[in-house]
């Protein structure tokens, strides 16, 4: 297909409604873990399955050793809430393996379960993301969204790190080239490649080899031919058809193997070579493709030697089709060094150019593929070569630098109470109370930190000073003035309801590209790049007891009275809700509802 621009098609309603049923096939209600079953009864039978409770998704560390991800699978979260039931037949699969002394009672409840009670407040798919920030918030009655843990951090860990992976790509290879994604042979399972094939478009690919995506959701589709094709034949007498009309309306049948046995003896005689070492078989697929597909002729030219075969049969060919008035594409390149062989062959193109005045031919396309990594793609821009359409595969849908994002799913809420876990690990202890979520941008319009509050405080304000701490780390409290102000949560799905418009894979991908060139050069880095920073907001008087009181003494009386529902008087002079303590040797700032 044509690797140039692509062969797209916008997703016809046949497709959208397939859409909507892959996501119930892919993501049945039962395709969870079997704890959250067995909490979800032990709620109900203590009857707090109905308390109102808030959990928050989100990632503890950037991927790839960046400072950024891509927030992903917003989409397909919508179109599972609202499809979640259970049916009949999974809830006898569920009584034959929850203890048999489960209350029969809890299958009835069950059976009339769904998620009209829920609501969801997210960040906007596509908008970048960093690492503490709670992307979603997911509210409802305790046992329901329980059970929706594991299903939502499915469908938004590798959809986020697949398209944050892509996008890293789309920086090493620069805005040139075009990148062809072909790892669904390479992927975790059919809905592993789906998934990357469609998130990869949103990360900023421009083509799928994966069929199947291009019909759900749209994606450009490209596919040429495999080494297999150029093996399967040995000589010119398997061509067949041999003849080819000629694209200006030439009724005539050209005999297509005579006509470019005259061109590569053209070619080799311009070249200085033997034609001895020419490979027939190669040349009879060749042939035979460019008669199958005279628009899109773009064969793989190094099943055997690119210099001494491929590339002189895919020049006979290629100017065989331009003399009937064709427009060949190009060739591909698999094996070895993709920048070397991509001058030689971009050279003799010119060579044929000039030599037999067709301007076409020095712009023909050069596609590499052969195990391109994101190193072997920066690479690319440090070296000569003449590569236009890269092809990844295994590094791209695989993530091989990381195998999961690490996104979390943590309670932070019951009954309008705030909850906190307290861990050995202090990167694992958690954040209580319902959150808002600030973007705050420079001058430049570039954003430099985001700020989390309490939803009830009031927003931060555009040219006023807030004073703020880190997330994590032990750098100190500051001030900082933005200039611009963002709020980042949206209300996208209630009472049954999805309440924001859905957007396509193609609108997706353009706020994806939107988002990422609002970054700061240092933060876009691929290697060493500058940390964002994620802070909490506080206040001077919380300052001023950190100092008086210190730190340990603070995290001691939190530990103790919060855990135990009290509040230290010491603290009800402060009316805001944060606090300073300091947990093995680190310094975190814990909101707290007092």
């Amino acid at each position: 297909m044509n690797l140039g621009k692509g062969n797209m098609a916008a997703p016809s309603s046949q497709s959208c409604t397939a859409l909507e049923r892959s996501i119930r096939e892919r993501v049945p209600t039962l395709l969870t873990d079997l704890y959250q079953f067995t909490m979800a009864y032990a709620y109900w039978r203590s009857g707090r399955h109905n308390e109102p409770a808030v959990f928050e998704l989100f990632f503890r560390d950037n991927p790839f050793g960046g400072s950024f991800s891509l927030f992903s699978g917003m989409h397909d979260c919508l179109l599972f809430l609202r499809s979640f039931r259970f049916t009949d037949e999974d809830v006898e699969y569920l009584r034959s393996v929850l203890p048999p002394a489960t209350d029969p009672a809890f299958f009835l409840f069950l059976r009339e379960l769904d998620c009209s009670g829920v609501t969801l407040h997210s960040v906007p798919e596509g908008m970048v993301v960093f690492a503490r920030v709670p992307l979603m918030e997911v509210s409802g009655p305790l046992a329901v969204v329980q059970l929706l843990e594991t299903s939502l951090l499915c469908l938004v860990n590798y959809a986020s790190l697949v398209c944050s992976n892509a996008a890293r790509f789309r920086l090493a290879a620069g805005s040139r080239r075009k990148l062809l994604e072909m790892g669904l042979r390479r992927a975790q399972g059919p809905d592993g490649g789906l998934t990357a094939s469609r998130y990869t478009y949103v990360g900023g690919f421009d083509m799928t080899s994966n069929v199947q995506a291009g019909f759900l959701f749209g994606i450009p589709v490209a596919g040429t031919m495999a080494h297999s094709y150029v093996t399967s034949f040995s000589s010119l007498e398997e061509v067949w058809p041999q003849t080819l009309v000629a694209a200006n309306g030439d009724h005539d049948n050209i005999d297509l193997i005579s006509l470019t046995k005259g061109w590569l003896g053209r070619v080799c005689e311009l070249l200085g070579v033997e034609s001895g070492k020419i490979h027939e078989g190669e040349l009879a697929a060749f042939l035979s493709y460019a008669i199958a597909y005279p628009h899109n002729f773009l064969p793989v030219i190094d099943s055997y030697s690119v210099t001494c075969s491929g590339l002189l049969n895919f020049c006979a060919v290629a100017l065989s089709l331009f003399e009937l008035d064709y427009s060949p594409l190009g060739v591909r390149l698999d094996s070895g060094d993709l920048c070397r062989q991509s001058v030689e062959v971009r050279h003799v193109f010119r060579l044929c150019s000039e030599q037999f005045s067709i301007p076409a031919f020095q712009s023909l396309l050069i596609v590499g593929t052969n195990n391109i990594s994101e190193y072997s793609m920066a690479e690319l821009n440090k070296k000569e070569n003449e590569i236009d359409v890269v092809g990844v595969g295994t590094h791209l849908v695989t993530c091989t630098r990381q195998p999961s994002l690490g996104c979390v799913y943590k309670l932070v809420e019951v009954r309008g109470s705030p909850r906190m876990k307290f861990s050995e690990d202090p990167e694992k202890s958690t954040v209580p109370g319902r959150k808002a979520v600030y973007r705050m941008l420079d001058t430049e319009g570039h954003p430099f930190l985001d700020l989390l509050c309490l939803c009830e405080e009031p927003a931060p304000k555009a040219c006023v000073a807030v004073r703020c701490h880190p997330v994590v780390g032990n750098k100190t409290c500051q001030s900082i003035t933005p200039s611009q102000v963002s709020c980042l949560r949206l209300e996208v799905y209630t009472k049954g309801q999805i309440t924001h418009p859905l957007c396509s894979t193609a609108e997706t991908r353009e706020k994806v590209q939107s988002s990422i060139q609002t970054l700061h050069p240092r933060h876009k880095r691929l290697q060493e790049p500058d940390s964002y920073i994620v802070s909490f907001k506080v206040c001077l008087l919380c300052g001023d007891m950190e100092q008086r009181r210190g730190l340990d003494s603070l995290w001691y009386w939190i530990e103790r009275h919060l855990t135990l529902g009290h509040s230290h008087p010491a603290f009800r002079q402060c009316k805001c809700t944060h606090l300073y303590t300091h947990t093995y040797a680190r310094t975190h700032l814990y909101t707290v509802r007092h």
